[in-house]
């Protein structure tokens, strides 16, 4: 059985539309999340709707049942503002329910990379840095961002063991790019100063499928 993460990034207080249309579609659940916009000036490139709190959705589901759910989710924006969000999927690989001991994995190659338009860009950074990201991230050809205020997990004991420096507090930046600017975004993020030091983050990259900017067309 293949899975899919739907991921919607919306105004504050309309996360529980989308999980509930979501839900109406066969979805068992979902997950709401907050964060903020990063786009400045106006921008509307991609994630660039302006500085605002906004709601963060995820649901994981059946791979058969993703279309149908994202058609639901489309159907309750279509006559929201224009540009009121946007809507991605992402593969899931493997994922394991608490309680459950069998693991749920995605058959390889099962997405063509034709349809992978679209990558995600995720920055986990010491609390303060974020902005710094994205700065540089749009310097280099990204719309905007949503940052997620997020802690790290790991114990004092593990920063002597490795020799880096353990910060609670982390924010957690999130671009949505274009394929063919993700090179160069990625290469402006990881040159900024802030990640010249060991343990003061990471950047990792996900392919993005079924992008659409939610709301009236």
């Amino acid at each position: 059985m293949s899975y899919r993460l739907i991921v919607t990034i919306v105004p504050q207080y309309s996360g529980d539309l989308i999980t509930n249309a979501a839900r109406d579609a066969g979805c068992p659940g979902g997950t709401v999340l907050m964060g903020r916009e990063t786009a400045a000036n106006g921008i509307v490139q991609l994630l660039g709707f302006g500085d605002a709190p906004k709601d963060i959705t995820y649901n994981l589901v059946e791979e058969d049942k993703a279309q149908n759910i994202i058609q639901a989710i489309e159907k309750v924006t279509v006559e929201k503002k224009k540009k009121f969000g946007v809507l991605f999927s992402i593969d899931v690989g493997q994922f394991m329910k608490a309680g459950d001991e069998k693991k749920a994995s995605a058959k390889e190659g099962e997405r063509k990379m034709a349809e992978n338009n679209y990558q995600v860009i995720n920055v986990i950074v010491n609390r303060g840095y974020a902005e710094d990201a994205m700065a540089a991230a749009r310097k280099a050809g990204a719309g905007g961002g949503t940052i997620i205020n997020a802690r790290g997990t790991a114990r004092e004991g593990d920063a002597k063991f490795f020799g880096t420096e353990i910060v609670p507090e982390k924010d957690m930046l999130m671009i949505l790019v274009p394929a063919d600017k993700k090179e160069n975004i990625l290469n402006a993020i990881t040159e900024l100063e802030c990640f010249k030091k060991a343990g003061s983050g990471i950047v990792f990259c996900n392919e993005a499928q079924d992008f659409r900017v939610l709301g009236k067309k």
